[in-house]
């Protein structure tokens, strides 16, 4: 799920590979949306001494589309550099880091941001420092007060932070890959083993580098206003994040290591989580990866009829017998991933951005935020507009989300003469996020974990009799 490892070839390259992308309209700052975008997936904390870190050659940007034709109008861009301040060392620190600016830290990183809008880039921001890696309560003491609270700027009107935080999406990924497990339906299984048990998180713990930024909702909206009608179409933007590398790289045998020359090509992009990781086969995964979302009808037969709706009811024998009879196209999951929901599927909702079949994070702007505190974390499935489908907080539980759609809970919305499973409201991978992950502000998602203070996981030796 996610989009953590989803393609062969960028699996390979973890410094440029998507995660998760997020957007939502800021819920303490309603006039703001929040643009979120993840990469270097499953950080264990401790992956010392070389911690964690952006890359200087990668191009890392967030691209908001407003005019229904699913190319990028408005752009961030981000580019990082990281300095060495003492050469004669192997450590990333040389003692405590109690500032942003110590010189016992060895590694530090820093960035600009520029904004594309209209074809003119301005640069919002140079220099801007990122935070070091939760090392331990030694090296790192304090983290959130003096390191990770420090390393948000405020850009004019904008504020934006880069940097290491935790993982905030939660996944039974062993288990979901072991022939589709879902713990909780273990025994329904065709394979069936355990007795039903809540899911394992696979990212417990694990950390992921962040780049957050937080604009005016009047930067990215198509008219240049804050939107209060919802079912305007200019009411609605779409969402994606992309890392890029220089088209030719070549090792440098004096210094060792590898430099881009040429122009820059995409090799990582994300919009809905689950897209690549699920929707698009294997085969495809990496041409996915470099195309633009405005060429996603290439893929739209895979949402129509995705391999994984079919797989439920062989897997589960029984449980989604009325699945196993639905032989319709996808309309409900092709409006959510690749259209946006129309106006009059929804009582007063849409997040529709025209006929362009893309995958993007669909943002209906004028929507209120719903205080994280009482977020539903089903999001739209369950009452909450402000969640997803329409856009992404980091709250939202997209893994059940996503589960329920593909097994037939949203085709209702399009197909009144269909009716669910019963178990298709109860399915679930069966993981919440135990980590204390969010916050209810800028950039919402938690301090890293810390290397020292992380236990290792247990292992299980299986011998054959």
């Amino acid at each position: 799920m996610s989009s953590h490892r989803e393609a062969p070839e960028i699996s390979k390259d973890p410094v440029a590979d998507n995660t998760d992308v997020y957007a939502f309209v800021s819920p303490k700052k309603p006039t703001h949306v929040t643009l979120i975008a993840n990469f270097i997936p499953l950080q264990k904390p401790d992956g010392g001494p070389n911690f964690y870190e952006f890359g200087d050659d990668v191009l890392y940007e967030i691209k908001i589309a407003n005019k229904g034709k699913a190319t990028a109008d408005v752009v961030y861009q981000f580019r990082f550099h990281t300095e060495i301040r003492n050469k004669k060392t192997f450590l990333y620190n040389t003692g405590r880091i109690n500032s942003l600016g110590d010189s016992q830290w060895n590694r530090p990183q820093f960035y600009s941001v520029t904004r594309i809008k209209n074809g003119r880039k301005t640069v919002l921001g140079r220099d801007l420092r990122c935070p070091p890696v939760n090392v331990g309560p030694r090296s790192t003491p304090n983290y959130e007060e003096s390191l990770g609270s420090p390393a948000r700027h405020r850009l004019g009107m904008r504020t934006v932070f880069a940097g290491q935080r935790a993982e905030g999406f939660h996944v039974d990924l062993g288990a979901i890959f072991d022939l589709g497990t879902l713990r909780p339906f273990a025994q329904a299984h065709l394979v069936p083993s355990a007795e039903a048990m809540d899911g394992v998180d696979s990212t417990k713990t694990y950390n992921v580098h962040t780049i957050a930024i937080e604009v005016p909702i009047s930067e990215v909206s198509r008219y240049g206003n804050k939107p209060t009608d919802a079912m305007a179409p200019g009411a609605v933007i779409g969402v994606w994040a992309t890392a890029s590398r220089r088209k030719s790289r070549i090792l440098n045998a004096k210094t060792g290591k590898t430099e881009g020359h040429g122009p820059w090509q995409q090799v990582s992009r994300l919009g809905s989580p689950l897209f690549n990781e699920v929707i698009v086969p294997m085969a495809e995964k990496d041409k996915w990866n470099v195309d633009s979302p405005s060429g996603d009808k290439a893929y739209a037969k895979y949402v129509n009829r995705p391999e994984l709706a079919g797989l439920l009811p062989v897997l589960y024998p029984g449980v989604f017998p009325n699945l196993a009879k639905y032989t319709k196209p996808r309309a409900d999951l092709n409006a959510i991933l690749l259209t946006g929901i129309p106006s009059g599927v929804v009582p007063g909702f849409q997040n529709y951005t025209g006929p362009v079949e893309s995958d993007m994070l669909r943002l209906n702007v004028a929507v209120p935020p719903t205080p994280m505190d009482r977020a539903n974390p089903l999001g739209l499935v369950a009452g909450d507009p402000a969640g997803y489908p329409n856009g992404r907080r980091v709250v939202d539980d997209t893994t059940t989300i996503q589960l329920r759609a593909i097994a037939g809970l949203t085709i209702p919305l399009v197909d009144k003469s269909f009716t669910p499973d019963g178990a298709t409201s109860k399915v679930t991978d069966g993981t919440t996020n135990e980590n204390p992950a969010y916050k209810d502000h800028f950039p919402f998602l938690g301090a890293p974990n810390g290397g020292y203070e992380t236990k290792p996981g247990s292992s299980m030796t299986t011998s054959s009799p």
